[in-house]
């Protein structure tokens, strides 16, 4: 287990490194274009998501892959990456340096391992996560290969809690933190691994928005709340998850759903 965790680990990190130096040299600078559900793509994305495809079939030419610019149908493999090559589009097309690029490792369908690259930030993140088993103390939770877990503090005034463009009528309600709202799922989520946030919400995700950060923030101590009733996880042999968006809400431990999830379980209603 130990060798291969370090192989998937260089593998994503030696990855994202040498797409993210391409991307640095295209960000803020290319013409989007609108894909059907209103959401930006850029020549990027797509170049981005074919050399990370590529690379994958030939260090791991047994595994397959679920990308959100590519292939949307889970073929029941054994092993499969769920790529997104650029979380945050919005954010590197205006020149907004909050975006990255997100690989989840599933086997089985679950993501056991997830890598996350922000180019601009000089930020990587990384995690396994095996669930409450007898490997739990191989699970783990890293930026930039820093150990990070979440923060046990109660919320306050002085706390953050991170909303989507899409979830702004939490906002009627009292929330008991500062809202902020950065337009990277993956950062949304990962802020509340490393402590910085006490929660956040996204109302839209994709299955390839999740997977990446799904091993990080559980191995950091946070805990997911699906705010429909169809899990993103197990992926299913056969499924197109193109058009499946997965209302989320991620708290920093257990004891904060109640607090939270009264606040937005309305989007799931949606």
């Amino acid at each position: 287990m130990a060798d291969f965790k370090t192989e998937i680990y260089n593998f994503a990190q030696k990855t994202t490194a040498r797409i993210g130096t391409k991307l640095l040299e295209d960000y803020g600078q290319l013409k989007p274009d609108f894909k059907a559900d209103g959401s930006l793509v850029t020549q990027a994305d797509k170049w981005a998501d074919q050399e990370i495809q590529n690379a994958i079939y030939d260090y791991f030419p047994s595994h397959d892959v679920l990308t959100e610019e590519g292939s949307h149908v889970f073929s029941g493999a054994e092993w499969c990456w769920v790529i997104d090559p650029i979380d945050g589009t919005t954010n590197f097309t205006r020149g907004i340096p909050i975006w990255g690029i997100s690989l989840g490792l599933v086997y089985q369908g679950m993501p056991i391992f997830g890598y996350v690259h922000f180019p601009n930030l000089n930020q990587s993140f990384h995690g396994y996560w095996y669930g409450d088993s007898e490997s739990k103390e191989s699970n783990g939770a890293f930026l930039n290969n820093i150990p990070i877990q979440t923060s046990k503090d109660n919320p306050s005034n002085n706390h953050f809690f991170n909303l989507c463009s899409r979830s702004t009528d939490v906002l009627k309600k009292s929330v008991p933190c500062k809202i902020r709202m950065l337009g990277v799922t993956t950062y949304d989520f990962l802020s509340v691994a490393t402590g910085a946030a006490l929660g956040g919400v996204e109302t839209t995700p994709k299955v390839w928005d999740l997977a990446g950060i799904w091993p990080i923030v559980q191995a950091a101590g946070g805990v997911f709340v699906t705010l429909v009733e169809d899990l993103p996880f197990p992926l299913r042999e056969g499924e197109d998850y193109g058009d499946r968006s997965y209302p989320t809400l991620v708290v920093s431990r257990p004891e904060l759903i109640p607090t939270f999830k009264p606040l937005v379980e309305f989007l799931g209603k949606r």
